[in-house]
């Protein structure tokens, strides 16, 4: 039973913190589009950054002044034509305010400290989070390449409640460039590996990454495999499952040994 709710704690745990990701991420996707539609001063753009307002996903972009100058709130469907806009400036609210900061302070680091890597046709995305008191900031892979998502070159920078930086970490030890769709063939899953001591689980930015792309691919699961854990992911239900590797490979024996039983009958 410990077994069994420890498990199930990490599965839970990492699943919400990666649909936390990945609805900023949505915000950012479509309120970026939407931004650029109707704000016509582009030079006076200084940032932006999403975050979830009492359920409601928002893309707040802000001048070089770092003032509000923009405000695109999504519903639940993400649908730019039913976004609410303000254009009007103000100032941030003090949640807003948390995340600027912190989300400024990452962008410093980034662009000065060396563990951070930018490849060709790649960028890298901050996602400022702040949940049950933890302040983070996420940084993805985005690529401009077509048929192309990336796993990995993540990395997570946490925050003390005084809005200083604590510590840095690598999500990833490389990155993984898979296509979304192989030639010729109707790929149904996919898989990679981690073997960082700190992330052995599936992480919350493969959660994310999973949930902006599979909407383009034909992937049932997607299994991340350690020397502890085996995470899959199903696309269908939006379930996360973990096990120890050493119960899987019990599991996957047994399974084994029913099916030649069966076929000897």
């Amino acid at each position: 039973m410990m077994y069994a709710q420890n498990v199930e704690k990490i599965a839970k745990e990492v699943k919400e913190e990666g649909v936390e990701l990945y609805r900023s991420e949505m915000a950012s996707w479509y309120g970026t589009d939407v931004f650029r539609e109707n704000y016509k001063n582009m030079d006076d753009v200084g940032g932006y950054f999403s975050y979830i307002d009492d359920k409601v996903p928002k893309c707040v972009f802000f001048s070089k002044n770092h003032k509000v100058i923009g405000t695109i709130s999504f519903p639940a469907n993400y649908n730019p034509k039913d976004a609410k806009t303000d254009f009007e400036e103000r100032e941030f609210t003090p949640k807003e305010q948390d995340y600027f900061t912190i989300r400024q302070k990452a962008l410093e680091r980034v662009q000065n400290d060396t563990i951070f890597k930018v490849y060709k046709n790649t960028n890298l995305n901050l996602v400022p989070v702040i949940r049950n008191n933890l302040k983070k900031v996420y940084i993805l892979t985005g690529t401009s390449a077509s048929n192309t998502v990336i796993f990995g070159n993540d990395y997570l920078i946490h925050f003390n409640e005084r809005n200083e930086i604590k510590n840095v970490e690598k999500l990833h030890q490389g990155m993984v460039v898979q296509k979304l769709h192989e030639e010729n063939e109707s790929t149904v899953g996919g898989a990679h590996t981690h073997i960082l001591d700190n992330w052995q689980t599936i992480t919350p930015t493969d959660v994310c990454t999973l949930m902006l792309y599979q909407r383009f691919t034909n992937w049932k699961n997607y299994t991340v495999v350690s020397k502890k854990y085996i995470s899959i992911w199903d696309t269908g239900s939006e379930n996360l499952m973990v096990m120890k590797s050493k119960d899987f490979e019990k599991m996957s024996e047994t399974i084994k040994e029913r099916n030649q039983v069966k076929n000897n009958k």
